[in-house]
């Protein structure tokens, strides 16, 4: 036994035995990824390095870093094993289907068999499970009736303060027409709607289709790098996991509003 466990200890300390555990943890556990564009603002940043958890929704199928080959390059094939699936609200990073070398991270939305539309960038969401389920998990909500179902206004925002519309961006011939209105769809069988927290700013599905299970990759882990346009350090964000940072927003609004509140009190400007 010990014998062995020294071989093993031998091995891991030798070039080969250290790219193999590298590559191992690259292909199945964890992966570094980089936040490049605001389409997540304010639930992730610009700047925000995390780690993402490969083994959340399944194996899929590794590739080579930095090149992005796939180590069975005969072959398709996005995924090795099936795991579980995304669930609504869930941060989702994923290939691109349209370029399957590029990964996307968004937040799920809708999942298979569910139903949506955009009006006047409200989503409208009316789940799988039905009417009477909606009725029993959305109280509080704002429900309407449309084409004889019930459809939850804005499901997720309430949980999630980091998702947010632009007021700015104004429906005047300038900008795309799905950031205010989209057909109502029905999310095809293995595919998952997916949408930016910044809503106005974000390249989704609702400009290129739902997203297919083997396409997705994982979930974020934990930030373990974060820096600002002007090369400072957010350490405030370092190692904490994206729900942390979204209580931690939570908090910040909370605050916020309460100083507004005892300025609006006192007469403070």
């Amino acid at each position: 036994m010990k014998e062995a466990i020294h071989k093993a200890y031998k091995f891991s300390n030798s070039w080969t035995g250290t790219i193999i555990i590298v590559l191992f943890i690259i292909f199945f556990i964890a992966q570094a990824f980089r936040i490049p564009s605001g389409s997540m603002k304010d639930s992730l940043l610009i700047g925000d390095h995390l780690f993402a958890k490969k083994f959340a929704y399944g194996i899929s199928m590794p590739h080579i870093p930095f090149i992005e080959m796939s180590i069975m390059p005969w072959s398709d094939r996005l995924r090795l094993v099936d795991g579980d699936t995304p669930k609504r609200g869930d941060i989702v990073i994923f290939r691109y289907p349209g370029n399957t070398k590029q990964h996307f991270v968004k937040r799920c939305v809708a999942l298979p068999e569910d139903e949506l539309f955009i009006s006047e960038k409200d989503l409208y969401l009316h789940h799988n499970e039905g009417d009477e389920w909606i009725k029993e998990h959305f109280k509080g909500f704002e429900i309407i009736t449309f084409s004889g179902k019930l459809w939850v206004k804005n499901p997720y925002m309430k949980e999630h303060k980091g998702i947010h519309h632009d007021d700015k961006i104004i429906n005047n011939g300038r900008y795309p027409m799905p950031l205010f209105y989209f057909s109502p769809i029905k999310v095809d069988k293995d595919n998952y709607f997916m949408m930016g927290d910044n809503r106005d700013h974000s390249n989704d599905s609702r400009f290129w289709g739902a997203v297919p299970y083997e396409n997705i990759e994982g979930t974020p882990w934990f930030v373990y790098f974060s820096i600002n346009d002007d090369w400072e350090i957010r350490w405030d964000r370092v190692g904490k996991t994206p729900t942390d940072l979204e209580s931690d927003y939570h908090l910040d609004l909370a605050r916020e509003e309460r100083l507004k509140k005892d300025k609006d009190d006192h007469g403070i400007y």
